[in-house]
């Protein structure tokens, strides 16, 4: 309805909204709740809040949820509060209040998990009338009341005598659309009844109208709930409950108990790796009703090493109740919750070496992030985080036993390139390339004072190459130059060294650092006296060259350092340095990959002039 402006008028009546209730219902289907599934959830938690009203009411009472469903209609029984015609009118009548708002209960609403009233929509999405049919236990004298809602946004409202619901309570009942069968045939409504309400705390029931018994959908407690004979058969049964919920065998489980918001539980820890970052869902109840299976919010980023199921009675579901509401609430139990998986890693670091060598051979990289940010956890288990070294992978506990000074390099492929040879030199170097291992070796004196901890440069590797003797650096002094003379447009430098292993002709030496100060001087160039000429000049430097260090124990720089050829010598040196590089298995320019074909392609003409 178009808004009309009233300023030119005396009066203006006040007017309704009026609400197109099959475009809110599809509003609801495919913008608030994740499938039309829903609508038995909702059903099951009006049931659920009607108990615990009319539990207030009579402490004493046995009260009980039956469903029924045959392939014709879905109904849900429970033995709730119930409603007065007044109710009726008040609140079916009404889209958006919840009965729970009333002044009777005003102060006990943290006892129901419903908070939005409009649970009762969702029935829309499967069926076109809702019947509903109701006796207050408030007001014992009342007669029955029968509501039957239309997707049209009709109803009818009607008093019925006493024996139509003997007792107090409500039935709500659908005529499911054909289209809805899939969610509404009987098999699917005991799965999904099974499925939200296996934890709810009063017995629910389901009747497929075959003639038997009702089927218990919640037959056992929590299994956090029950009592076990000793530790071990506890252990077992929380380990067997987690993998029927999350279809793996965890690597150990974890008891989640927060009395100060009523949450009991358990975290399942995963016996794989998961890829960094990626986080899992978890599963939460509110008051025993499955609200999500999804909730990541629930732990924080770092534990995605764990899968939960958790219940809870504090947390506050949004309007959809298939999440949970962002409060200071959560973020203390998502703290609380990071105290624990704490606590266990610090017992399992104390008295279960086996169980936390297991661990974290699985999830070094999760334990890796935490121990960035926690000092008690760096502390615990530093020494025992595997790392990639020149001794291989290993802990740094067991590097640090043979060599005090412990160098670390600031990316893999410096590593790549450094490994072998640093190996062979007797230097202890750790790769800090991987995400936060070069931030957590620099802080192991931290735990080990004795050991020294620095980054590798250039110098510091070749420091520990040793020089060839004068007669030999003189008789490669030509064959030096040409390759120099070859490499300029790397800015790249050769020098002859003898180092193990032998088998390594050459060593490229640039760091990254180096190559990104050497492009900018570049770009430098290319715009000298334009405006980014200017503003790049003013931030170079004196450009750091890269280093082809030959090897004079290899047989192949032996042979290359003899030719005599210039144009053979250029080649030979352009193909060492092509063979370096892409041993250091950087990425490589589109220069080096021109460079490597055509020196390829020149030794090959070469060797076939020489056989003709």
């Amino acid at each position: 309805m178009p808004l009309r402006d009233t300023s030119a008028h005396h009066t203006s009546a006040d007017r309704t909204f009026q609400v197109d209730l099959r475009g809110l219902v599809d509003l609801l289907s495919h913008h608030l709740y994740s499938s039309p599934r829903v609508y038995l959830r909702e059903l099951m938690q009006n049931a659920v809040d009607a108990l615990t009203a009319r539990h207030a009411l009579e402490p004493a009472a046995s009260l009980g949820i039956r469903l029924y469903a045959d392939g014709t209609v879905v109904r849900v029984e429970d033995d709730g509060v119930g409603l007065t015609e007044a109710d009726v009118h008040t609140f079916l009548a009404t889209i958006g209040r919840s009965s729970k708002r009333t002044e009777h209960i005003a102060e006990q609403r943290a006892d129901f998990i419903g908070q939005f009233g409009i649970g009762l929509l969702s029935c829309f999405l499967v069926a076109d009338e809702i019947h509903v049919l109701s006796r207050s236990a408030r007001t014992p004298d009342a007669p029955a009341v029968e509501w039957r809602g239309r997707g049209d946004g009709s109803y009818t409202v009607r008093t019925l005598p006493a024996s139509a619901r003997p007792r107090p309570g409500t039935t709500v009942t659908l005529t499911p659309r054909a289209d809805a069968g899939e969610w509404t045939r009987p098999a699917q409504v005991h799965a999904l009844a099974r499925h939200f309400g296996s934890l709810l705390r009063h017995p629910v029931t389901f009747d497929d109208g075959s003639g038997g018994p009702g089927v218990p959908v919640n037959p056992e407690p929590a299994p956090w709930a029950l009592t076990h004979p000793t530790p071990g058969a506890r252990s077992r049964a929380l380990a067997a409950y987690g993998e029927e919920v999350f279809g793996f065998k965890p690597l150990d489980t974890i008891e989640l108990d927060l009395p100060a918001v009523g949450l009991k539980g358990i975290a399942c820890v995963l016996p794989e790796a998961v890829p960094a970052g990626r986080r899992h869902g978890h599963r939460v109840h509110v008051k025993g009703m499955l609200l999500s299976e999804q909730a990541e919010e629930i732990l924080p980023d770092w534990a995605f090493f764990v899968r939960c199921v958790v219940d809870a009675e504090s947390l506050r579901p949004t309007a959809s109740r298939e999440s949970l509401y962002e409060d200071d609430t959560l973020a203390a139990v998502r703290d609380a919750l990071a105290d624990r998986l704490r606590a266990w890693i610090a017992r399992a670091a104390a008295s279960d070496p086996e169980l936390l060598h297991r661990f974290l051979q699985a999830h070094h990289l999760a334990v890796k992030s935490l121990a960035v940010h926690d000092d008690e956890i760096l502390r615990m288990l530093l020494p025992w985080l595997p790392f990639e070294t020149t001794d291989g992978h290993c802990t740094l506990d067991e590097f640090a036993r043979t060599h005090r000074t412990v160098l670390v390099t600031s990316s893999v492929e410096e590593f790549r390139q450094v490994a072998a040879i640093a190996s062979a030199a007797g230097l202890g170097v750790v790769n800090g390339g991987y995400t936060y291992d070069r931030e957590l070796v620099h802080r192991l004196p931290e735990i080990r004072p004795e050991v020294t901890v620095a980054d590798l440069d250039p110098a510091t590797l070749t420091a520990h190459l040793d020089p060839v003797d004068r007669e030999t650096e003189l008789a490669a002094a030509a064959y030096l130059a040409q390759a120099r003379d070859a490499l300029a447009v790397f800015d790249c430098d050769v020098a002859l060294r003898t180092f193990q292993p032998a088998s390594a002709p050459a060593l490229l030496v640039d760091s990254r650092e180096a190559r990104h100060e050497r492009t900018r001087s570049q770009l430098a160039r290319e715009q000298d006296g334009g405006l980014w000429g200017d503003i790049l000049g003013a931030l170079r430097q004196e450009a750091p060259r890269a280093q082809l260090i030959l090897n004079q124990l290899n047989p192949l720089v032996r042979t290359a350092v003899a030719i005599d050829e210039p144009e053979l010598a250029r080649t030979s040196a352009e193909a060492l340095y092509g063979q370096a590089a892409m041993l250091s298995r950087r990425p490589l320019r589109p220069a080096e990959s021109s460079l490597i074909n055509r020196s390829f392609l020149d030794l090959l003409a070469h060797a076939l002039r020489k056989d003709s």
